[in-house]
């Protein structure tokens, strides 16, 4: 117990870069992926040509080859030298858009095209009947998905450690290679499970807030 004592705080610091990776991903991705959406769905073909071929470079691409690509490869090919860190978070925002992307244009296209019809009769601009009636809507049937990224996001931050940086997962494997012990690794877990139970909770409040905009409740 000692031990585990030694080391627990040097895991602590780890999880709290881990966290950091998690919250600066979410904040820049979440709102990226909706112009990336919207860009896909256009009628400009060549808009949603570069949205489309960007969704589908990123999601067909392993996570750590693109880590690796804009730590090594994209600072010989074009001069621009990253830390490791800021490679990590650009790499996970573009990576992470491109999901949410489709997570918002499958969203988008599942509402009913009655409701366009109904705010049309209305009197409703594209604009209006975009962000009043149907991103609002999206943004219930979107909800779980986007949860399952997020919980996903939590767990990919252990990528982090192929770049060297010091996050939960490589903290936990330097406990163990010094203890030569696997106890460290059932506390990763425990850490691991209160962000996703944390995001759980907050999920549901969120369920909960978006609910009111039952398409049966809006019109």
């Amino acid at each position: 117990m000692d031990r585990i004592g030694e080391f627990l705080p040097f895991m602590l610091e780890g999880a709290v870069t881990t966290v950091e990776i998690f919250i600066l991903t979410l904040v820049i991705s979440l709102p990226l992926g909706l112009p990336i959406a919207l860009g896909s769905n256009s009628r400009f073909k060549p808009l949603s040509f570069l949205c489309k071929i960007y969704v589908w470079l990123f999601r067909g691409t392993p996570l750590m080859l693109q880590l690796w690509f804009f730590y090594f490869l994209f600072p010989f090919q074009f001069g621009i030298t990253l830390d490791a860190f800021m490679t990590i978070v650009i790499t996970y925002v573009l990576n992470y858009a491109a999901y949410f992307a489709e997570i918002y244009r499958g969203g988008i296209n599942s509402i009913d095209r009655g409701q366009y019809e109904a705010a049309h009769a209305l009197g409703l601009s594209k604009r209006q009947t975009m962000s009043d009636i149907i991103l609002p809507q999206t943004m219930k049937a979107i909800l779980p998905p986007v949860v399952n990224e997020t919980i996903t996001l939590v767990k990919d931050t252990a990528l982090a450690s192929a770049l060297g940086v010091i996050e939960l997962m490589k903290a936990t494997n330097s406990a163990v290679n010094r203890m030569t012990d696997l106890t460290p690794f059932f506390y990763a877990a425990i850490i691991y499970l209160i962000m996703t139970f944390i995001l759980t909770l907050i999920a549901g409040r969120l369920e909960k807030y978006f609910s009111r905009y039952d398409a049966k409740e809006e019109w």
